[in-house]
């Protein structure tokens, strides 16, 4: 069975430096080119799949639609969920990364980018980021919706979605698609492949960019292999 976790293309918070998390930004053309690129380098391992996974952020879900229209699997069942939302940067979120840094000083800023457990600056709930007042999360029991996430947090969310719904496909032998963010791909891949907290620190998912999994019928990992990424067109 087979598993293709993909990061979305730039979205425009990336192009401008921004700390995004679960602010629903759009990509940029750059993004959609790189969307496109890794649905044809997934052509090329000539998947069929049975399911794909995303989250309910539109940079997410519109790199999943570029994609399975390269690889000819736009009938795909597509499952969308706020588990596989981006980490939340609670009162980050909008800011600039360098300007921040800048103000609050590069280490307390790069502890809360890069460490593993450190959370960020929480928002309140009267904060208009706050998740609460967003429509799509409106079935989410409130205390389920995080105010700021560190890496660690992040993969506590993201589990139940691995274990109760997407590990079950491979089990029955199916081949899944997955596209999400950054860290909730990085989350996962602690996880899959048992890294310790101080060596996820130093790996990335870079936009654009297929992994792929195999495993057999118990989920141990037979092969795990990143496909080189195709220079888009425009670059």
């Amino acid at each position: 069975m087979k598993l293709v976790v993909v990061r979305h293309g730039e979205s425009e918070y990336n192009e401008s430096n921004l700390f995004s998390g679960w602010e629903d930004v759009a990509l940029t053309e750059k993004g959609i080119r790189e969307a496109k690129a890794a649905g044809r380098i997934i052509k090329k391992m000539d998947i069929s799949f049975d399911v794909a996974y995303t989250s309910v952020l539109k940079r997410s879900i519109k790199s999943l639609q570029y994609i399975l229209d390269e690889i000819g699997q736009e009938w795909l069942p597509i499952h969308k969920t706020w588990r596989l939302n981006e980490r939340s940067y609670g009162a980050l979120q909008r800011l600039n990364k360098a300007e921040t840094a800048e103000r609050c000083g590069k280490e307390l800023v790069d502890g809360w980018r890069k460490s593993y457990a450190i959370l960020p600056p929480l928002l309140d709930v009267s904060d208009p980021r706050h998740p609460c007042h967003d429509p799509r999360y409106r079935h989410v029991d409130p205390h389920l919706l995080p105010a700021g996430e560190s890496l660690k947090t992040t993969l506590d969310r993201v589990l139940p979605c691995w274990t109760d719904r997407i590990a079950p496909h491979l089990i029955n032998g199916e081949n899944v698609l997955i596209v999400s963010h950054r860290n909730t791909l990085r989350a996962l891949l602690k996880y899959l492949d048992h890294l310790s907290d101080e060596a996820i620190v130093h790996v990335d998912v870079p936009t654009g960019t297929p992994i792929i999994y195999e495993f057999d019928h118990e989920l141990n990992i037979l092969s795990k292999k990143e496909l080189a990424k195709e220079p888009s067109a425009g670059e």
